[in-house]
């Protein structure tokens, strides 16, 4: 199996139906076979909340997912990647989609351009996706917006370009201030392609970080480091404590994206800090600073599979773990300064604790390392900010850890 056969998420059923109608569009260049498609794959769409659909996922862990939410997949576009932007449209605006998808992404920035444009700036959109049958899918799907018929003509011209599909069935045109490009291949190759200081925004919206750890390493963000601007920002939907632990090593600073269908809110990652609307909060803060379970994903040569990678960070963590960070059993550092009630988990906590030269919860080294947080807010700007706090925090870690405390 190719690593673009195993990056495909989609169910494997309606992903070879999907690819037998276009081979045979190819064969007798007759528009019935993908006209018919959607009807004949109907069973694999999930329509969601807000009557846009999303498309079940191969069975992952003896369990089938969508690739959205069901609050509303189109919603979920706009709530996660435009609303954080604010983008300013008296200039033009580049964005960068990667694992397009359905075009959902890409179809919601066409819709905020076309809405604040006054037609003298103009938006280019770079969509990047591995697999010709997911953006197959896309073409089929009907509509949630508009903009997305204009996303599936900038499809449709790629999949012919690539000979996946034979004809052009897609009569919207695509406005002349809009420029879309199509790469039909491993978001890795192709950032390392694309020009420095290039985007205002990045959308980064894989399935998961389990099965693609190659598109959240740290190696990756420092390619998206190089390519966007430096009020830009990256927006995508995990609130992972290593994705996050990974724009941080990458140069950006971090913080809380917008909550939709989900617990808690996405990443929103900018070069500058006064791009972000809010920090993250003070657990996440600490535990990224202070466990294993802010070891980042690594993949220095862009090119190693989900499980190198994956095999990679579960052994940093464990070389790591009680070393100089840590242990994220019971979630130990978002216990520090506090008073815990329950016997047990104070004792399962402190012998973490110890582990790392720290004496208890309230203990002086304690409140050592927590202390950049005393004067913590939610706004984020030069001087109060995540980056700043979390490498703080590490830092004074190491001191305790290597007996450098002096008792402040």
């Amino acid at each position: 199996m190719t690593y673009q056969d195993d990056a495909v998420v989609i169910d494997n059923d309606v992903f070879n139906l999907i690819k037998e109608t276009f081979n045979k569009e190819l064969e007798t260049n007759n528009p019935e076979y993908r006209n018919n498609l959607f009807e004949k794959s109907k069973d694999y769409f999930v329509k969601t909340d807000d009557g846009s659909y999303s498309i079940k996922s191969r069975k992952i862990n003896d369990k089938v997912e969508t690739l959205h939410t069901k609050s509303g997949a189109i919603s979920e576009s706009f709530k996660k990647f435009i609303d954080p932007l604010k983008l300013d449209y008296s200039k033009d605006i580049a964005v960068l989609d990667i694992c397009a998808g359905l075009g959902y992404n890409s179809s919601a920035a066409i819709f905020d351009f076309l809405q604040n444009t006054d037609n003298t700036t103009n938006l280019k959109i770079d969509m990047v996706e591995i697999s010709p049958e997911t953006l197959a899918a896309g073409l089929i799907v009907p509509s949630p917006i508009a903009e997305h018929d204009i996303v599936k003509k900038a499809i449709e011209d790629e999949l012919v370009n690539d000979n996946f599909a034979s004809l052009h069935l897609e009569d919207t045109k695509i406005p002349d201030n809009i420029d879309i490009n199509v790469f039909i291949e491993d978001a890795r190759i192709s950032v390392q392609k694309l020009k420095d200081n290039t985007y205002d925004a990045i959308f980064l919206d894989p399935f998961s970080q389990t099965m693609a750890p190659e598109l959240f390493t740290c190696d990756l963000f420092k390619e998206f480091k190089r390519l966007i601007k430096d009020d830009g920002i990256v927006a995508t939907y995990t609130s992972s404590a290593p994705v996050r632990s990974g724009f941080f090593e990458a140069g950006f600073h971090v913080g809380e994206g917008p909550v939709f269908g989900r617990f808690q809110g996405g990443t929103i990652a900018s070069p500058n800090p006064n791009s972000l609307e809010k920090a993250l909060n003070i657990n996440d803060e600490r535990r990224i600073a202070l466990s294993d379970v802010g070891v980042p994903f690594r993949d220095i040569t862009l090119n190693k599979s989900s499980d190198e990678i994956n095999k990679i960070r579960t052994d940093e963590r464990h070389a790591k773990r009680h070393v100089s960070k840590i242990s994220s059993a019971v979630k130990t550092p978002i216990f520090l300064g506090e008073d815990i009630e329950d016997a047990a988990l104070k004792r399962r906590v402190e012998r973490n604790l110890a582990k790392v030269n720290i004496p208890g919860i309230q203990s002086k080294e304690a409140y050592y390392i927590i202390e950049p947080q005393k004067d913590y807010t939610i706004e984020s700007n030069d001087n109060h900010n995540s980056r700043l706090r979390v490498y703080e925090m590490n830092k004074r870690l190491q001191e305790v850890i290597n007996n450098k405390f002096k008792g402040e």
